[in-house]
């Protein structure tokens, strides 16, 4: 057997204002969180008719394991700068090797002797 719920759902005070009503609407869960992870840019309206502009680059989220080891961006940025330090260079005009596939001379067949 359910027990009721000692309070009537209209009797109950949330602290809410009438004006923030959301009866019958339905929010969206990570509305905005593929634009988060492009990047997106703030921009800010100053008294004197300025603009500033603040670009943030796209979020990137490291797995559990990994975060373990990086407990912060600069942890990370520092790894992956070693990292680049031990590939070898490439130049920037440096282009891919054209390589030619040459077909391999046929075999002569060869009768074979009785």
């Amino acid at each position: 057997m359910k027990k009721k719920n000692k309070l009537d759902p209209k009797d109950y005070d949330d602290g809410m204002l009438p004006e923030y009503d959301f009866t019958g609407k339905k929010g969206v869960r990570g509305k905005y969180y593929r634009d988060m992870r492009k990047g997106y840019t703030v921009r800010i309206h100053n008294e004197d008719g300025s603009v500033t502009e603040t670009h943030y680059g796209p979020t990137i989220t490291l797995e559990a394991d990994i975060a373990v080891y990086f407990p912060d961006a600069e942890s990370v940025n520092n790894a992956l700068r070693t990292l680049i330090s031990i590939l070898p260079n490439k130049q920037v005009s440096e282009t891919k090797a054209k390589y030619k596939v040459s077909k391999k001379p046929k075999k002569k067949k060869i009768a074979a002797k009785k």
